[in-house]
Order: C-alpha cells, then structure tokens, then sequence
C-alpha cells in the first residue's frame, strides 16, 4: 500500500507517517519544505496545480491523507485571501488530479472543529450547523463542501478538536504555555508569563492518538462521511495552564496579553466522538497529564542551555 501525506513535515505529519509504516504502508509526502532533505517527499506549493498533479501521477497513492493547510485562527484575519487559496484551492487541485490519475485512492480531508463556531450545546455532533466566524473557519467550510462536487470519489472528512504533543509549534497554545515555563525554569525570563483569554474551554488530544484516528477513518470510515476527532472532554485553558504550573513547581505570574487575543473567541468547543468509536472503534489512549509531561520534556530538551 502507498500512502500520501500532504504537509507531511509539519507537525502531525512525522506522527502519521510514522503510524502507518507500523502498518506496512510506503509513504510518500508533499510539502512546501524537505527540512531533513528525504527522497520521499515532494517540495513544492499546494496551489501549484501543475506540482500536485506531477506528484499524485508519480506516486498513484492507494490512500492519501490531506493534511496541508493553513491552521492560524489569529493569521486568517491577518491574510485571508491566502487561507481560502491554501485550504480550499489546494484541496481542490488534490481532488481534481486523483479524479484524473488515481480515482480508485481513498482520501482523508482534515477540516477542524472551528467550523461549529460558538455551539448552542455541548458535546457537539456531527449534525450541528456549521458557522463562520473567521477567515479560517469559512475556508474549512468551503474545504467541506468540496466532497459534494467529487462525489465519485472516496472521501472522508475529519473535524479535528485540538490535538498537542512533542513538536508542537509555540504559536498554539499549550506549547506556547510550556515554552514560557520552561524559559522561567531555566532561568531565561523573568517568572511571569503571558497568555491569551483562559477562560476557554477546548477538547485537546494527544497527537499519537489523532493518528490512529486518521489511519482508522480510511479504513473503516463511510465514503462522504463527516467524523468529529477528539477525545470528548472539555478542558479549561487556566486549569490546564495551573497544572503545567505545578509539574515545575515555581511560583509564575500569569498576565493577560492583548496581542495573543483572537478577534473573534469561541468560548468552548468540546467534540461528541460517539460517531467516530462506534464506526471505527478508535479510542484515545493518553492522558492529558502524560501529554502535558511529554510537551513539558520536549520544551526542557529543546531549550537547553
């Protein structure tokens, strides 16, 4: 079996590339960069239609997991134009070159939780209505509605809650919390560190997790389906904040900064998975306080001084 991974080198992509070798697969990627220079991954642009198209006609993959994307909630009101050319003109050109080379591959488009908006209730289902309320959310919709117009072809579609883990970029939240921390504990910056709005409540998952997850819906997952990733529990941003607080236990002051508030703030986004276990049969295996001791080891690790 040949898999391709689109964004395969950024943060989830070392993770799924890693879950389905276990599996036997050959994976191939496709990324704007190579940083560690594999044989195995294409570098080009997404928007490039001609790129995509040379690369799904080289690979003919038998399963392709879409994960490239513009992810920034706060940069999509910055540069909307390019969220809507990265998320919605780049899934397209993947879907139209595997309508003309490889109509039979299986594809997984990751969307995200963002596109439920402020529910009215929660957990939140698949059937809940879909609102806009960034650049970013808008752009996930219309990456949705592309499945309508390729109908002839496999297509699952993963709604994914926040998912954290080692590797982890700081421009979202957690790793941006235990990076400050790991600053203060190593004596870098003074103990104070700055956040945005905490009172949020979000659904987190361990990234290991949400590849099983992502491997498990082309296997088992319904053509045209929609499938809420997460892990089902709602955590508040503060309590988790206090936790990473006590695991280094240093005395740190916490304070608000405007410049990390996005425009728009959904107050709580909490997924129900009973779609996703009762079709597939995946379940979360971490803890949040493993992930939190993992992200903290990874921070101290590359911060060392």
């Amino acid at each position: 079996m040949r898999a391709l991974i689109t964004g395969s080198t950024g943060f989830v992509g070392p993770y799924l590339k890693k879950e389905l070798e276990s599996h036997g697969y050959e994976v191939f990627g496709l990324d704007r960069d190579n940083p560690e220079n594999l044989q195995s991954v294409f570098c080009g642009d997404i928007r490039d239609y001609g790129f995509v198209e040379g690369v799904l006609k080289d690979v003919l993959p038998d399963e392709i997991y879409h994960l490239a994307g513009f992810s920034s909630v706060k940069k999509s009101f910055e540069e909307p134009e390019l969220t809507a050319e990265i998320n919605v003109g780049g899934t397209r050109n993947v879907l139209e070159t595997v309508r003309k080379f490889c109509p039979k591959s299986k594809i997984l488009i990751v969307s995200s939780a963002d596109v439920y908006g402020n529910p009215k209730k929660v957990p939140i289902n698949e059937n809940e209505e879909t609102q806009e309320t960034s650049p970013y959310s808008k752009s996930r919709i219309d990456q949705e509605k592309l499945v309508d117009e390729f109908k002839d072809l496999f297509i699952v579609v993963s709604r994914s809650f926040n998912h954290t883990g080692p590797g982890q970029p700081e421009i979202f939240v957690l790793p941006d919390f235990v990076k400050q921390i790991v600053e203060v504990e190593k004596g870098i910056k003074d103990p104070i560190i700055f956040t945005g709005d905490l009172n949020v409540i979000r659904d987190f998952s361990d990234v290991r997790d949400v590849v099983k997850a992502y491997y498990l819906l082309l296997q088992k997952g319904k053509k045209g389906e929609i499938y809420n990733v997460g892990s089902g529990n709602g955590y508040n941003l503060a309590d988790l904040l206090n936790k990473i607080i006590v695991l280094v236990a240093i005395k740190i002051e916490v304070k608000r900064d405007p410049s990390k508030m996005r425009p728009v703030e959904i107050m709580e986004l909490v997924a129900d998975i009973s779609k996703i276990v009762q079709d597939t049969g995946w379940k979360n295996s971490y803890s949040m306080d493993e992930t939190m001791k993992d992200l903290l080891n990874y921070w101290r690790l590359k911060i060392n001084i």
